[in-house]
């Protein structure tokens, strides 16, 4: 792949991430360095980790990593747009999602970052024979997914101060959203 590719595929990957800190910056309404640091850091390693899972594992595990990584992706991301929306019935005090926390940090950066590990097994078949061929690919995604992600912070407390409304409906409905994507681009280009 050349530069331009390699950095086509890591801003593409990043696009889910990207959606999520929108959303996470609606939610928070102001701007939160440290948060926003915080799940830069977390989607770009874990979108640069799991490709490199899934270039480690294509030799012996491709086809089990393949056969549910899309339910795995679509459960986690299911699991908090519920939450999210059930938070948004909720009074304001009462409500407990919280982006900041680094549980929910972690859970949104595996949940994002699955669908990266076809990648990774797709580099093990296209031509990375080494750690040092992956270095480049695993660096740019990094990078997209950690500035990305912060860009999509800041637009989305630009977006929650302009409109000033609770988002967590809003939120909810993109994770769930996000998680059909991602099950039916699966299922479907699998059979």
């Amino acid at each position: 792949m050349s530069a331009f590719e390699i950095w086509l595929l890591a801003v593409s990957l990043a696009i889910d991430c990207f959606t999520v800190s929108v959303t996470s910056g609606i939610i928070l309404h102001r701007i939160r360095w440290g948060t926003f640091l915080k799940m830069g850091f977390f989607f770009g390693l874990f979108q640069a980790l799991m490709p490199f899972i899934g270039w480690l594992g294509a030799s012996r595990f491709s086809n089990l990593i393949e056969a549910y990584d899309h339910w795995i992706a679509f459960g986690l991301l299911a699991f908090l747009g519920i939450r999210m929306i059930r938070e948004h019935f909720r009074n304001e005090e009462e409500s407990s999602f919280d982006p900041t926390r680094l549980k929910v940090i972690l859970t949104l950066a595996v949940a994002t970052s699955i669908d990266a590990l076809a990648v990774g097994i797709s580099f093990a078949f296209t031509g990375y024979r080494s750690l040092d061929s992956l270095a480049f690919p695993l660096t740019a995604i990094g990078i997209a997914s950690f500035v990305i992600s912060i860009i999509g912070s800041l637009i989305g407390v630009f977006c929650g101060k302009r409109f000033n409304l609770r988002m967590e409906l809003f939120g909810g409905l993109v994770l769930i959203g996000i998680g059909v994507k991602i099950l039916i681009e699966h299922l479907f280009t699998n059979i």
